[in-house]
């Protein structure tokens, strides 16, 4: 079977990528460990300082999951050698966070409090009860946990309270003016 599209992806030092007779792709490294499962028609090939990933076919769906094969195996390649990090800050009068256990405990301005759990693998961390760091090894977890957190009070354009990543811009409304 002979091989079609060609992508070469350099390995970083201290991390080891292995594939599996079963289409597993297991990445280690200093800060952790993840695994993947190949999708059918993409292969990758691995030796001490790069990895190929290749595809069978010019078929539209197998040249999607080639590009998207090299860019999961990068995302864990970057996870497992340096991680991940997302920073949030929380805007408003009497708005704050903390860790509480394995929850993090937003109060939000709403009747209720609010618990998110945080999942294994991701450390966050609260500094001055508005500022969140979420750290972790798997860039989708990191991002999707993020994204649970801003969606409880995404920023407002009126008086731009609410949960923010650190440097998202907020366009802000004038609101009723009087004549």
């Amino acid at each position: 079977m002979s091989r079609v599209g060609k992508q070469v992806i350099s390995i970083p030092d201290k991390v080891t990528l292995k594939v599996g007779a079963d289409r597993s792709v297991q990445v280690k490294g200093p800060k952790g460990e993840l695994g993947w499962t190949l999708p059918a028609g993409v292969a990758v090939e691995s030796d001490a300082k790069t990895a190929t990933v290749t595809r069978e076919s010019e078929d539209r769906r197998v040249r999607a999951l080639h590009g998207t094969t090299q860019r999961l195996i990068t995302n864990m390649l970057i996870g497992v050698s340096q991680g991940y990090t997302r920073n949030l800050e929380i805007h408003g009068v009497g708005f704050r966070a903390a860790v509480k256990g394995s929850n993090i405990d937003l109060q939000l301005g709403q009747s209720h409090d609010r618990l998110h759990p945080i999942p294994k693998g991701v450390k966050v961390t609260v500094t001055e009860n508005t500022k969140i760091a979420i750290e972790g090894i798997d860039k989708q977890v990191v991002g999707q946990l993020a994204a649970d957190i801003r969606a409880y009070y995404p920023p407002e354009p009126y008086k731009a309270k609410g949960v923010r990543y650190v440097g998202e811009h907020i366009r802000r409304k004038a609101g009723k003016s009087v004549k």
